[in-house]
């Protein structure tokens, strides 16, 4: 009806203070394109045409402008060469008496003269655009903040554990038969702590335990809480499995590789380390979301208890595990028995240091990479 070829709207960023394009339809070489789509207007009176429109909240109609190139704004500068055009045809896309968005209505080599029932057509139609972009805008708003929340959630609870608690806005506490349990913590940590900036620490710290975190998504373990310097984590929870003894003996032989080689590297600087003790512990428990703010996923009983112990009983750098976990590991993994060692709270409890996975499941006999034959017995 207009003659036009070229449409495109701006669109208000709120936060920057500034009008970028939110979509675009005409025949323009795709090197005009890509500076269409990167163009942002900066809302001020420096920003020719565009903020007139916005400020003034009034249609801008030019049938040929009489501006030397020179005198334009940058802005205006870009639309004039790229579309080879004089024409200006703004309209303002009000919503509740804001500016939501500017429509361009262009055509290459300059529009034709409008007659005041076009412009006045077209700024009808806008008043019905303006509706439908912000409704759509506020619907990608609304959309992307769902899912930045669904992530924060999922960083936080296990993902079974989120979609309940969406679903049903509770979580019931869930007894587990057979759970193995982890913790680590740090030898000496105050003693280098106190030689530490605090954000050297932090970094340290935070250096080692994404580390961790990566480990046990490898291994299916769960991560539950960091305590201090204190790491905890799980196997066969939120979803049940038979390998949870395994997959914690796993990661934990991973943890200590890792914590081997940054004290060597460390050693090597002359920079102080830290040394790992690693303890777990299989047994049932109690698992579930506590808390309506800040609400946690955490574990009770006495197998959490005991784990603790594990660690606490342990040596640095090797791996302390109970007799219970032992049962479940003992056919693929080289276990030291440390006897009946008195635990706080537990009196004598079996514990065995585990050394490595036994030679015939692992790769290249190195009793740390599980081989074939490994995984073939693991799947069953």
């Amino acid at each position: 009806r207009l003659g036009a070829d070229v449409f495109f709207f701006f669109f208000l960023d709120e936060e920057k203070h500034e009008l970028f394009t939110r979509c675009f339809s005409g025949e323009l070489a795709n090197e005009t394109l890509k500076i269409v789509y990167n163009f942002r207007v900066s809302l001020n009176d420096k920003s020719g045409s565009s903020y007139l429109v916005y400020s003034k909240k009034r249609t801008l109609y030019l049938r040929t402008s009489t501006a030397p190139m020179e005198n334009l704004s940058s802005y205006d500068r870009v639309y004039v060469e790229n579309l080879n055009t004089t024409t200006t045809f703004q309209i303002p896309l009000i919503v509740k008496d804001n500016v939501v968005g500017i429509f361009h209505v262009n055509k290459l080599g300059g529009l034709r003269k409008l007659s005041k029932e076009e412009i006045k057509f077209t700024e009808r139609l806008c008043e019905q655009l303006a509706i439908a972009v912000n409704n759509s805008h506020l619907y990608e708003l609304t959309e992307r903040e769902r899912q930045k929340s669904e992530k924060l959630l999922l960083n936080i609870l296990p993902k079974d554990v989120a979609r309940e608690l969406k679903e049903k806005g509770v979580s019931e506490p869930i007894l587990f038969d057979g759970v193995s349990v982890m913790f680590t913590d740090f030898k000496g940590f105050t003693k280098i702590a106190e030689t530490l900036s605090p954000k050297e620490l932090i970094k340290d710290l935070d250096a080692c335990f994404v580390q961790f975190d990566k480990i046990c998504e490898r291994f299916n373990l769960e991560k539950l809480k960091t305590i201090g310097d204190s790491y905890m984590c799980a196997g066969g929870i939120p979803r049940r499995n038979k390998t949870h003894a395994l997959d914690c003996v796993l990661a934990a032989l991973e943890i200590q590789d890792f914590m081997n080689m940054m004290k060597s590297l460390k050693e090597e600087m002359g920079f102080p380390y830290w040394e790992l003790r690693l303890g777990i512990h299989s047994g049932p428990l109690v698992a579930g979301v506590i808390g309506e703010k800040k609400f946690a996923y955490d574990v009770w009983g006495d197998t959490v208890n005991t784990a603790s112990r594990m660690e606490s009983s342990g040596t640095t750098g090797r791996i302390n595990i109970s007799g219970a976990t032992y049962d479940l590991v003992n056919e693929f993994f080289d276990c030291e028995y440390r006897g009946k060692v008195p635990a706080k709270n537990k009196g004598m409890v079996r514990m065995f240091y585990v050394n490595g996975l036994k030679e015939e499941y692992s790769q290249e006999g190195d009793h740390k990479r599980p081989n074939r034959k490994f995984w073939e017995a693991y799947g069953i």
